[in-house]
């Protein structure tokens, strides 16, 4: 790979143990995770799931019980505190949950002090980025007011202009919206969508899904490993453990232009993720042919579900015209047992399969006159999301 095709990021089985009283705590669990130039990502999971420690990672902060944190051309772990500083002060700029202003500065002289430790711009050049950036997040007013002058979410944007002094590549944050009302939060966000958009690398800690909604890409972590961003986008409605299973449960395969993947009638049709590609959703009519109802894109999913909810619509699932198609499969007899072991999932994936089919065959044939009637249908429906596990 050249160093024009590298990630600006790569973490590569990265583990990290801690010891504490209680004995050796893995915090990460062989992580392989790539960032792009100009991605907006959200890191997501509970409390203890490992998603600081990984920033931490990122900013060099902690280092890596073992494997490689490489950003750029620098391995972060081989160079000394010192070195680090020096780069970190270049390439990183790092917002906190609580700001860290310091509280006896003014607001410009706070957002200067990245400038004058890194030594980067000339000193006759600095007050005015430094009032320019303030300018640019609409807080110049407030240049020459203390911290405690502010409300907390000017501090926050106020942080988010002290880590752009030195317009580093990356931008890192640890909860930044968790201090914030809505109305502020949604300010922040537009903020670091724009910087996006302008190349910066975006990394965000939390736990908001609402607000992880507003980056352009998703990271799950539970348990110190990743989920499948494909499985998490597929089913949302899963709890963190049920979709870390399945991701340590289904394997790939590449289904070339044309085959039909699954269809009404088969026997191994468990769960399917779509990771690459598109498949068309085909019904047969009266007169045999077939005609398309939709096309799912990666992040999408079918299961065996949505076949016996729509048993009588004759549904084929077929790799597009434009194939191949890259898809995570779990066979139906692991699809049935994880069901099994599974209750609140398999209630969210039947209800999504009863709601889904009325848009897959909205006039079904009649059923006969005693259809088969699964007894799970009469359970009652649990949010998956107020139950981890």
């Amino acid at each position: 790979m050249s160093t024009s095709d590298r990630p600006l990021i790569q973490l590569t089985n990265v583990h990290k143990t801690f010891n504490t009283a209680a004995g050796q705590y893995n915090a990460l669990k062989g992580i392989n995770l790539t960032f792009s130039q100009g991605e907006f990502t959200s890191i997501m999971g509970k409390s203890g799931s490992g998603k600081s420690t990984l920033l931490n990672m990122v900013t060099g902060i902690d280092h890596p019980t073992s494997g490689v944190v490489r950003i750029g051309d620098e391995e972060l772990h081989r160079m000394n505190e010192s070195q680090m500083a020096v780069w970190r002060g270049r390439n990183l700029g790092i917002v906190f949950q609580f700001f860290q202003l310091l509280p006896t500065l003014t607001i410009l002289e706070n957002t200067l002090l990245p400038m004058d430790y890194g030594n980067i711009y000339p000193p006759a050049e600095r007050e005015p980025r430094a009032l320019e950036l303030l300018r640019m997040l609409d807080l110049s007013d407030m240049a020459d007011k203390l911290p405690a002058a502010l409300s907390g979410g000017q501090q926050q944007i106020a942080a988010i202009a002290r880590s752009l002094a030195n317009d580093p590549p990356i931008l890192v944050a640890d909860e930044p919206t968790g201090n914030l009302d809505s109305r502020t939060a949604e300010r922040v966000l537009d903020i670091f969508n724009q910087l996006a958009l302008q190349g910066k690398t975006i990394l965000i800690v939390t736990h908001d899904s609402s607000l992880a909604r507003r980056s352009t890409r998703r990271v799950l972590i539970c348990d110190g490993e990743l989920v499948n961003e494909h499985i998490a986008h597929a089913l949302p409605s899963l709890s963190h453990v049920q979709l870390l299973k399945l991701t340590k449960l289904m394997t790939p395969r590449r289904y070339e232009t044309g085959v039909t993947v699954a269809r009404q009638g088969a026997l191994d049709a468990g769960l399917f993720v779509l990771t690459g590609g598109r498949v068309d959703i085909l019904r047969q009519g009266e007169a045999k042919s077939l005609s398309l109802i939709t096309t799912l894109l990666p992040g999408q999913y079918f299961s065996n579900l949505e076949l016996l909810e729509t048993e009588l619509c004759d549904l084929t699932f077929r790799v597009t015209s434009d194939g191949p198609v890259d898809i995570l499969c779990l066979p139906l007899a692991q699809f049935d047992q994880w069901l099994v072991e599974n209750p609140s999932a398999e209630n969210a994936l039947r209800r999504s399969a009863a709601e889904r089919s009325g848009f897959y065959c909205p006039q079904p044939r009649a059923r006969p006159q005693e259809p088969r009637v699964a007894p799970f249908l009469a359970t009652s429906y649990q949010d998956p999301l107020q139950q981890e596990g």
